[in-house]
């Protein structure tokens, strides 16, 4: 798996051709796809061997939103600053929860707005996050460290902590294990002739992340209230408007035909989930799909392989209920893997209709970093989705009192 930073890649505008009337999903494949609406995002880039997908996949819908706005060539936003920033925060409330919350490099797709709001961002090409002396992402021994250092200081605090409590240093102590991996925190910069705080910067994007909600469905919680989706990557508690499963769906279509993406949190350890052919489906008959191999923990690559006709030749899918979705959710065989951003939709030559997603693996696969998810697995496998509070029809925002 190629994993460099393809920042100057220009595979986001896709560099095979959408203008066809039909395209597909990987080559000798029968599926034709016919194109409903595709929106504008910026390149494919890798994530290397990181678990920060939901960094990538957010930030990619960020710009999306700037080329919406106007800015037909928007900057990359730096996804270590955010990662950064949001260790800063999952720092803190571990110590604060005497380390009865989650800590770990993953994350969720509400964490920008949050880092955003908080702290504001800046160019990829102002911190790039790779202090430790490589070309590519790789946080396995910077993780090792950081995650060493707090869990040393979780236990002092269990079995040695005086009685006047910690000192002030142990901050200064962990931010230090950021700077030599991420490098130092940014408080002012010089971008394109002028100066910037991550703040004014942000201010200068002209968004407004109060506009950003969370939708989600599952019957466990109220319709049409704010819930919390009780996954460990939600450590910073954020909030999702909880739909009904078809409502999920239409507005994830109603977003894309009236020119905005989605960002997308699913999970893709399915057999029917398979980035090497660019598709993910629910077939009836999941027998027909051999796996070989298995993905990593952080799911920031194209994992295990998987073989099966399904992949290259339509075929007859699982109906998925709200009932068959809350199972997979409450038996935990649906998890909280990875977070994509949607920029497309599309229906095959059997009339399923199908999401194009900008994934953050490079572009190794035939679609080029992409890959096409049918609305089916989207119904079965989806966490939440993250957008602009304007891509949603009027009467659903009545609905949830947006």
């Amino acid at each position: 798996m190629n994993k460099k930073y393809l920042g100057l890649l220009f595979v986001g505008f896709l560099s095979f051709s959408y203008a066809q009337e039909t395209t597909t999903n990987a080559e000798n494949s029968e599926y034709k796809f016919t194109k409903i609406a595709h929106l504008d995002a910026t390149p494919v880039l890798s994530q290397g061997f990181t678990g920060t997908c939901w960094s990538f996949s957010t930030l990619s819908f960020i710009e999306s939103e700037l080329i919406r706005k106007g800015n037909k060539n928007p900057e990359n936003l730096s996804q270590m600053f955010v990662a950064r920033k949001a260790y800063e925060g999952k720092l803190e409330k571990y110590i604060r929860m005497d380390g009865k919350t989650n800590f770990s490099e993953g994350g969720a797709l509400h964490d920008i707005p949050w880092v955003i709001k908080n702290y504001g961002i800046v160019p990829a090409s102002v911190y790039n996050g790779l202090s430790y002396g490589k070309d590519e992402h790789n946080h396995s021994e910077f993780f090792s460290v950081l995650n060493g250092a707090v869990q040393g200081l979780q236990k002092f605090m269990q079995n040695e902590m005086r009685e006047d409590g910690l000192t002030n240093a142990w901050k200064e102590a962990l931010n230090g294990i950021l700077d030599a991996y991420l490098g130092e925190d940014i408080k002012e910069f010089e971008f394109k002739g002028k100066k910037y705080t991550p703040k004014s910067y942000a201010n200068s994007l002209g968004l407004n992340m109060d506009d950003y909600v969370s939708i989600t469905s599952f019957t466990n919680t109220e319709m049409y209230k704010k819930c919390f989706i009780e996954v460990q990557d939600n450590w910073a508690w954020g909030e999702s408007y909880n739909v009904q499963l078809n409502e999920l769906v239409e507005i994830t279509e109603n977003a894309l035909k009236s020119g905005y993406t989605v960002a997308w949190a699913a999970d893709v350890s399915e057999k029917g989930f398979s980035f090497h052919d660019g598709i993910a489906i629910v077939p009836e008959d999941p027998s027909t799909i051999q796996v070989r191999g298995k993905n990593n923990k952080n799911f920031s690559d194209a994992g295990a392989e998987k073989e099966s006709n399904a992949f290259l030749t339509p075929v007859k899918e699982l109906e998925i209920t709200p009932e068959l979705r809350q199972k997979g959710y409450d038996n935990k065989t649906t998890t909280d893997d990875h977070g994509m951003h949607i920029v497309g939709l599309y229906k095959a030559q059997n009339g399923t209709k199908f999401f194009l997603v900008k994934n953050s693996w490079g572009t190794s696969n035939y679609p080029k970093g992409y890959f096409y998810v049918s609305e089916n697995y989207f119904k079965y496998k989806t966490m939440n989705i993250y957008l602009h509070k304007d891509g949603i029809q009027s009467a659903l925002r009545k609905k949830i009192s947006l």
